[in-house]
């Protein structure tokens, strides 16, 4: 792992949750509100529970084993398993899970991307490609 891919681990991990549940209600104001957030690097999970906006009751979502890599071709991302406490978003997240979207190439960001892919590298290759 490079000195710049343990630094921003570091750094995520030092971060407390409640500064991103605070920046993310900034940027989602009008559309959602984030009451609980939970993200464990090592173990490549998320916890997110969030209100929209105008609803009384929350949306539990949950993320396991994801991961960006590259396949020789381009950078994807693959989420292997998801679920709500929804059954309408556990329909929408059985369409995603288990494929590996592309990640549109943006010349500039190369570098980015692979620091993205070092950080968050899977040990299995992709399952199915979804372009």
């Amino acid at each position: 792992m490079s000195i710049k891919s343990s630094l921003i681990k570091m750094a995520i991990k030092l971060t407390p949750d409640i500064l991103i549940i605070w920046v993310a209600n900034i940027i989602l104001k009008g559309i959602a509100e984030l009451t609980e957030f939970n993200f464990d690097l090592e173990t490549r999970k998320v916890y997110v529970q969030t209100r929209l906006y105008g609803e009384e009751t929350t949306i539990d979502v949950y993320l396991e084993d994801f991961a960006v890599f590259n396949d020789g071709e381009s950078y994807r991302f693959i989420i292997h398993h998801a679920k709500s406490d929804r059954p309408w978003l556990n329909n929408l997240l059985s369409r995603i899970i288990g494929k590996a979207w592309k990640i549109p190439e943006i010349p500039h960001l190369t570098a980015q991307l692979e620091l993205v892919a070092e950080l968050f590298k899977t040990k299995t290759p992709a399952l199915e490609k979804a372009d």
